[in-house]
């Protein structure tokens, strides 16, 4: 945005402005093409009643869209063949009728290749497992003729050595035998998967009536199926059967179980002569194949050190004909008008990417610039850079701001963390999560050009506020004095020792002052054991309602310059001062008894003096006050906090009705000088100012806002001690972890328990405490910025300034 940019304004979004832009459709695609480099307008859909296929630039954004679909299928067929995508160092200008019709070509050519490595590869797997059976099932017929010629040979000799006077009758009777009564059997090969052979052995059995003789051999390796091409395990099968319903039957069952099956020659020297001849033809094949594959792979290279280029000229042609097709053609059908957002101070810039695209397109008329007075609410546009546009992503998780409405995320940077903080403060803990994001800010340009998993994404793009959540955890945890739960004597020795040696591990009640008071944080001696309740457990539950309160007083000053700004005076007088009134008159008042007590070291007990300041005020306070007239400033808040009630209630309303009936008679106006203050003006005062005035619904509306206040006043104060409680429990968790994993190990003098102790309390510190008691931490802060601190001021009731641009591609899903 260079020198035109004014100073980046994060409290408030950007001034923006409704454009009209008329263009020649000569120059309009390269008008638009200018527009998405610089990337500071958001077009408006002047076509919205049309569906896509009505639209003037339907048939090119179709064609866009089957290029797109050509890129992802040589990205398939990239990541098949494991070659990835690369820049090459010179990229040559290509025309795009030029890239559809080479992508068209590269497409046609690829299928061909795949097509015929299909068919290769299937011939290729079909003749291994022909191999194969012809091995195996030729090691059948090879033993059973040796079994049978040795079974003959042994009958002969057999036969020979008792021949009788009957052995001539018998051999008679064999010879007479009728032919046509002889049973011929036939048989089967193929091979079938390991993990169905069972069932299938069973199933044959059962369709057969055991009138079949199969015999399985186990396939050692794994084989590529022709058929789905995965590699699976099998077993090579013959069975042996009689007739042709057995034959018809045993076919049926090879199909269900999909068992390959392939012919194979009785003759056992025509067997040999089969594999020598599938042994030739699989050579063949697979030079075939890897001539194919080494084709394949030429072709894909070639495509890949253009891919990036070629996707990216398509991604931008279909995003410019997407947003040609918002514009609307005027009646002369030879210009095209545009309409859209952009911030006021990129008037200038729009312009000149005008001018610049009437020259280039050699455009005999240039493009119409003029600013269109609205009464629509603008977009919201807040200029962010690496460090801030994290805090605003978690403002806008919530909701995004209204047009010129103030922006949380300014709060938030220094907020955020600070509460994160009070709930994680252990300086040990806050420099390995500082160590942690050092590393991710240290290697920021090689990691944000890779992709990340889910979880180190999130951690990667919130780097910035993990590095203000641990530089704050540093800081509270040298506050709190604790060191992965232990206390350090950093700034000096501790203000406190024992009378006598029988103090030691007692309570408070044995130590004595004999020092200057610690210099900075808590002091050391206030950790452990030595009260009924520790020192460290009361600061944090304080100090919590302290930041709840100054936080929640923040929330409604804000929620006055807004009104302030939108020139709402009625919020003002009858929101804004009630409201500060009223939770100062209770909470502001605990606050300030809190501090005073730490002042001056008082005992009073200011649960009793809460509870007692409503429950019977005009009572003495006796040893719990803590200054004179007391009692008298108690009984003054209370007035007022039950007068500020009626305050917020009862008034606007009806000043509301008062100002929407002088508005019709027109008593009141406002002059509006330019467009930006008739944006906020008519922002502020659409929802009264047109139509019938309800007062009914104004007032119970006001009604709703005013118990949603005090109920909420008292709700977000206690939802404040929350830092307390997750302070406590981290601490707690660390001192469990040191105590009983890395002490324990250490009192047992053992070098192996010791080693094993200082793993599991390296796990235990790193999967608890500084993963989970992080985003536990995180969530919470989250809660208090959300509910009790935005809740004051922050409508979030706005919607978000899209720019076309076209730096903003990469991140779009195809």
């Amino acid at each position: 945005m260079g020198e035109c940019c004014p100073p980046m304004d994060l409290f408030r979004s950007e001034p923006m402005q409704l454009v009209q832009i008329i263009i020649p459709i000569e120059s309009a695609h390269l008008t638009v093409s200018y527009l998405g480099d610089l990337g500071l307008l958001q077009f408006k859909d002047l076509n919205a009643e049309k569906s896509p296929f009505q639209r003037t630039y339907a048939a090119q954004i179709k064609r866009s869209a089957e290029m797109a679909r050509k890129l992802r299928f040589f990205k398939d067929q990239m990541l098949k063949a494991n070659l990835p995508s690369s820049k090459s160092k010179r990229q040559v200008d290509v025309n795009v009728d030029n890239l559809e019709v080479k992508l068209g070509e590269f497409e046609a050519e690829l299928i061909e290749i795949n097509s015929n490595s299909e068919k290769l590869q299937r011939s290729y797997n079909e003749l291994i497992e022909y191999k194969l059976v012809l091995e195996k099932a030729g090691e059948f017929f090879h033993s059973a003729q040796s079994s049978a010629a040795l079974q003959q040979r042994e009958n002969e000799s057999r036969h020979i050595g008792d021949e009788s006077l009957d052995t001539p009758l018998l051999l008679e009777q064999e010879a007479s035998t009728d032919p046509s009564k002889q049973v011929k059997l036939g048989f089967l090969t193929g091979l079938v998967p390991r993990g169905k052979s069972l069932a299938f052995e069973r199933i044959l059995f059962r369709a057969t009536r055991g009138n079949v003789f199969l015999r399985q051999a186990v396939v050692e390796n794994p084989v590529t199926d022709p058929v789905s091409g995965e590699k699976v395990e099998k077993n090579v099968f013959v069975v042996f059967y009689s007739g042709e319903r057995a034959k018809n039957k045993i076919l049926k069952i090879c199909e269900a179980f999909g068992a390959n099956r392939y012919s194979f020659p009785e003759d056992l020297g025509r067997q040999a002569q089969m594999i020598t001849e599938v042994s030739g033809r699989i050579s063949e094949l697979k030079t075939t194949i890897d001539i194919g594959l080494l084709h394949q792979g030429s072709l894909l290279q070639n495509i890949g050190e253009h891919f990036e280029h070629w996707n990216l000229l398509v991604r931008k042609e279909k995003s410019i004909y997407h947003h040609l097709n918002m514009l609307s053609l005027d009646v002369t059908k030879k210009c095209l008008v545009a309409e859209g957002w952009s911030p006021i101070f990129a008037s200038k810039q729009i312009q000149d990417a005008l001018q610049r695209a009437a020259f280039d397109s050699n455009s005999q008329v240039g493009a119409i610039f003029q600013v269109l007075h609205t009464q629509e609410a603008p977009p919201t546009y807040f200029r962010t850079n690496k460090f801030t546009s994290s805090f605003q992503e978690i403002v806008e998780a919530y909701g995004v701001a209204k047009y010129q409405e103030a922006n949380p995320a300014v709060y938030t940077i220094v907020t955020f963390p600070f509460l994160f903080a009070v709930m994680f403060g252990d300086w040990g803990h806050g420099i390995c999560l500082l160590l942690a994001t050092l590393y991710l800010i240290g290697r920021e340009k090689k990691l944000s050009s890779q992709k990340l998993g889910d979880i180190m994404e999130m951690a990667f793009g919130g780097r910035y506020v993990i590095l203000l959540m641990a530089i704050f955890s540093i800081y509270t945890g040298l506050i709190y004095n604790e060191f992965f739960s232990v206390p350090f004597e950093l700034f000096g020795s501790s203000a406190y020792a024992c009378r006598d040696l029988s103090c030691r591990d007692a309570t408070t009640a044995g130590l004595i002052k004999v020092r200057p008071t610690y210099p900075f944080g808590l002091d050391p001696v206030w950790h452990g054991s030595r009260s009924e309740l520790p020192f460290l457990n009361s600061l944090k539950m304080k100090m919590s309602i302290l930041l709840g309160v100054v936080q929640m007083n923040l929330g409604i000053i804000i929620s006055f310059f807004n009104a302030r700004f939108f020139r709402s005076g009625v919020n003002v007088w009858f929101q804004f001062i009630p409201q500060i009134i009223f939770l100062n008159s209770l909470f502001g008042y605990l606050s300030v008894l809190i501090v005073m007590k730490w002042w001056t070291g008082s005992k009073a007990d200011l649960y009793h003096v809460m509870i007692y300041m409503f429950l019977s005020p005009t009572d003495e306070l006796g040893e719990n006050q803590l200054f004179s007239g007391q009692r008298t400033v108690q009984l003054v808040l209370l007035l007022l906090a039950f007068v500020s009630v009626p305050w917020m209630l009862f008034p606007k309303p009806f000043i509301l009705k008062k100002q929407h009936q002088d508005r019709h008679q027109g008593q009141s106006y406002a002059l509006l000088e330019n467009t930006e203050e008739s944006l906020q003006v008519n922002s502020n005062h659409d929802a009264h100012g047109h139509g019938e005035f309800e007062f009914s619904e104004v007032f119970v509306h006001q009604m709703i806002h005013t118990i949603e206040f005090v109920l909420g006043a008292v709700s977000n104060t206690a939802s404040y001690l929350r830092l307390w409680a997750l302070s406590l429990a981290h601490s707690e968790l660390s001192s469990v972890f040191y105590d009983k994993v890395l002490l324990l190990a250490w009192g047992f003098n053992n070098v192996i328990i010791l080693i094993v102790g200082i793993i599991v309390f390296i796990c235990a510190t790193v999967g608890v405490l500084l993963l989970m008691e992080t985003l536990s931490a995180f969530l919470h802060a989250l809660r208090l910025h959300w509910v009790e601190f935005q809740n004051k001021f922050y409508e979030g009731d706005g919607y978000k300034f899209y720019p076309f641009s076209f730096a903003l591609l990469d991140d779009e899903d195809e």
